[in-house]
């Protein structure tokens, strides 16, 4: 069927969403606005939905939240017997009204339906698909995507986001599916009333809160630390939970961003709500200014991620990355672990393959063995399924990746920012207790492992001519890799959709073990690195680039100059 075709059928098909109908009548003499949200239909990746919001196939709408959740209750009701489904949402556009939907498509499927009753963290999904052994979770969601967006996250029976093998058979029913007429669907408060949809209690909520507080080690001595905290949680959901779990620890002088304070999809003073990224903690910042805290602290709309800021000695603030974090957390935790006598035996660190590589060292200097996986915290999660399935959970000590997520519990199966905030919170109060800063904290590190820099740059490449040319990019890399980058010798070439590792000065070729997956990476002399991914939900290439050298300015210096080499290859 033309776009054309498309376009039509769905002026036909949406009358009972006006908004829907609107966009589409204003468009009707613009070609190119037609073929943009129908040449495709949105893709239905490893972990389920994300676009921009709107009419059309390739948009996020009611249409397509229904078609996706028909092709996952056409699973659970294979895999099943008398599945149940919990589901959440975050505070961006439409998210309570595509969960609802969602509900209802489930609940007309003969699946049970557990609802928060308000916008609640992911990983408060995580937990909810555990604690109410549900066979599966929905989240709505687009993370950190600017507001023009929403997504849909699918999890399975474990709490982790669906499996490679899952995705396909889901993928396979959905794209059976017609979009209108092979949907079923109810009405909410039917079904809510009948009990097949049903709200999730506080009791869930309260459990959650307390399986946080269990991964404290040192909570004791944050009322008397005196440590000061300006938080953002970026208009999203991560106000109530974060500030409930600080108050419960004792961290009372909390200054929270009014601007970003209360649930808004609009996100008005941050439009990209991401705390990877220095304009959306301005806000927050600027409130640093004025209460000198110890810390500002910032949490995605999802309350997965979180990022920090600190003072830099200098009557400014610095940003700590991702992997600057979980490098100290990974530190803090294994030196008061087993400062307490609270190390398991034989434990176990993991991390994402574009995640920094100081965590070996770490792990070498305190025994924790560091598992890489590929990028994406479900894998973090599965790591620690299989060891919940030997019964050695226990073993699992911190997971994080470079995309600022942490977790230091197997309670859920994905990043918690609620977690990770405590945790950072309680690391800086007891640095605070022995006179030092954080930034100092950082600096010890590099000293002790040495000079690790960092960085991501993303690639866009928007619209059906894009991702053609995001494809022939990644083909160009693959079948003709440079010899060096930055003026540094490619060593080894790890190609994970191949599943090969050469090393190039022997041209010896052995076989990779993870999953496979579009990604490509480049180890360089004196332990530098270039990796290249397409991103799974946006139409980006990102690459992660590393620079390992004695000092700071050197470390950036190469860096600059990985970075001028692959620029050149992203044209």
């Amino acid at each position: 069927m033309s776009e054309m075709e498309l376009y039509d059928l769905w002026c036909s098909n949406v009358a009972g969403e006006p908004d829907l109908l609107s966009e589409l009548t204003s468009i009707k003499e613009d070609k190119e606005a037609i073929n943009d949200r129908f040449y495709r239909d949105l893709e239905f990746g490893t972990g389920g939905l994300r676009g921009v919001i709107g009419a059309g196939t390739n948009r996020m709408n009611v249409f397509t939240v229904r078609r996706a959740t028909q092709g996952f209750a056409d699973y659970l009701n294979q895999e099943y017997k008398n599945p149940s489904v919990a589901i959440s949402f975050d505070s961006r556009i439409k998210s309570d009204v595509f969960s609802k939907a969602a509900a209802e498509v489930l609940a007309a499927n003969g699946i049970k339906v557990h609802i928060y009753t308000e916008l609640m963290p992911t990983p408060c999904l995580s937990f909810a698909v555990r604690q109410l052994k549900c066979q599966g979770g929905i989240m709505i969601t687009a993370s950190h995507n600017p507001a023009k967006y929403n997504g849909y996250k699918v999890y399975g029976e474990d709490g982790c986001q669906i499996t490679l093998r899952v995705a396909e058979i889901i993928i396979e029913k959905i794209n059976s599916l017609d979009m209108f007429s092979d949907v079923k669907t109810s009405s909410f408060d039917e079904e809510l009333a009948k009990g097949n949809i049903s709200y999730i209690g506080n009791d869930v909520i309260e459990a959650f809160y307390q399986n946080v507080l269990n991964e404290g080690i040192n909570t004791d001595l944050c009322a008397s630390s005196g440590l000061k905290v300006v938080y953002t949680p970026l208009n999203g959901t991560g106000n109530k939970p974060v500030r409930e779990i600080l108050k419960r620890i004792g961290i009372s002088n909390v200054t929270v961003v009014k601007e970003q304070e209360n649930p808004d999809g609009n996100f008005p003073t941050c439009p990209y709500p991401n705390p990877e990224i220095r304009e959306a903690l301005e806000v927050g910042l600027k409130y640093c200014k004025e209460v000198q805290p110890d810390l500002l602290l910032a949490t995605d709309p999802d309350c997965d991620r979180v990022g920090i800021a600190v003072p830099d000695g200098k009557g400014g603030f610095a940003l700590f990355s991702g992997n600057e974090v979980g490098a100290l957390l990974l530190e803090y935790i294994c030196q008061q672990r087993i400062k307490k006598g609270t190390m398991p035996e034989d434990p176990i660190a993991v991390k994402t393959i574009v995640t920094t590589d100081i965590v070996n060292y770490i792990g070498e200097e305190y025994g924790v063995d560091i598992i890489n996986v590929l990028t994406g915290f479900k894998f973090i999660g599965e790591q620690i399924g299989m060891l919940e399935a030997k019964g050695e959970e226990k073993r699992y000590i911190f997971g994080f990746e470079e995309s600022y997520g942490y977790l230091s519990g197997g309670y859920v199966r994905d990043k918690d920012a609620v977690n990770a905030s405590m945790l950072i919170c309680e690391m800086a109060a007891y640095y605070r207790t022995q006179g030092i800063t954080l930034l100092q904290a950082r600096e010890n590190l590099y000293k002790k492992y040495g000079v690790f820099y960092q960085t991501l740059y993303s690639f866009e490449f928007d619209g059906e001519s894009g991702m053609k040319h995001m494809g022939e990019i990644m083909s160009n890399l693959r079948n003709a890799p440079p010899a060096e980058i930055g003026g540094l010798k490619v060593v080894k070439f790890e190609d994970y959709k191949e599943s090969t590792c050469k090393d190039i000065a022997t041209g010896n070729v052995t076989q990779l073990t993870l999953p496979k997956s579009n990604v490509l990476a480049f180890y360089l002399e004196d332990g530098c690195k270039a990796i290249v991914r397409p991103s799974g939900t946006e139409p980006k290439i990102k690459t992660y680039l590393t620079a390992k050298a004695p000092s700071h300015d050197a470390a950036v210096e190469i860096e600059q100059k990985i970075y001028k080499d692959f620029t050149q290859s992203m044209k």
